[in-house]
């Protein structure tokens, strides 16, 4: 007896305790992936270092903020990298709108750019990936210098990854991946669940309540109608503001309304229908 007492009470604390096991791994591997950097080009003394950091992915207008600190080193710097000894022109990718000058003896702040993002579609959340190219070269008066490339994160929604790279010719360039993260995607599939089971035991309410010829049962009723708005806004609780449309809607939220609504209205057909019969 003793024995399946303690087991009732050391099961639900080991349960507690591997979910919580599993929150901290997801976190660890998020944390990971956000401390995680990449760096491509030449190590020369003499060089341009450019230290790019995504700031934000807005993958609605395909685009992302990305943060750049140009530090000239060796005899192309002075005071420690903080301004070019002559004027430095860094040339940007496609991708990227427009070149940007640095003057000589000038201190060097960094520059927020804006990325077009060349692939990927909004609508297939939270299973969407882009693409792009970040590459860069630079000129130190009129001369081209290399230059070596740093790329980090600080969006928590996407994970970066790289697919290909470039250093020929003194440039540093990336051929860039970005996907949702960790923590997006077992949330919006933990979304997709919750919606399929409340709407299966809506279903299973609704069921009940016309078999057995309950009537109108007034609670049961409130809690589908309850039940059909509260999907609403839990959906706008998707991480990334997904638009209407998504692939989350076709999987599982449109289904999980369409079911809830149509058995509430069913349900409250059959509970009239028996409250007229025992009436007469």
């Amino acid at each position: 007896m003793w024995r399946k007492r303690s087991l009732k009470v050391i099961a639900p604390v080991l349960a507690v305790a591997a979910v919580a096991g599993v929150g901290l791994w997801l976190h660890s591997v998020d944390r990971t992936a956000g401390d995680t950097w990449h760096s491509v080009g030449t190590d020369e003394p003499d060089r341009v270092d450019v230290n790019a950091s995504v700031q934000r992915v807005d993958a609605v207008a395909r685009e992302v903020v990305l943060r750049i600190l140009v530090v000239p080193r060796g005899r192309y710097g002075e005071y420690e990298g903080v301004a070019p000894t002559l004027d430095i022109r860094l040339l940007n990718s496609s991708s990227l709108r427009g070149d940007q000058l640095f003057a000589a003896h000038q201190r060097i702040s960094s520059t927020d750019l804006p990325l077009a993002l060349d692939s990927g579609t909004v609508t297939d959340y939270p299973f969407d990936a882009y693409r792009t190219r970040i590459q860069f070269a630079a000129v130190h008066g009129d001369d081209q210098i290399p230059v070596q490339l740093t790329l980090d994160k600080v969006d928590s929604l996407f994970a970066v990854s790289i697919q290909d790279h470039d250093t020929s010719n003194g440039i540093g360039g990336l051929d860039v991946r970005f996907s949702r993260s960790a923590s997006v995607l077992v949330f919006a599939v933990f979304m997709m669940v919750a919606m399929w089971a409340l709407a299966i035991a809506v279903l299973l309410g609704a069921r009940f309540l016309v078999s057995r010829r309950r009537g109108m049962v007034w609670p049961a009723f409130g809690f589908m109608a309850a039940t059909l708005f509260a999907l609403a806004g839990f959906r706008n609780t998707a991480p990334g503001s997904p638009p209407i449309g998504s692939l989350l809607d076709y999987l599982a939220f449109l289904w999980a309304e369409a079911i809830i609504a149509l058995s509430a209205v069913v349900a409250v057909v059959a509970g009239i229908v028996a409250e007229s019969g025992t009436t007469e």
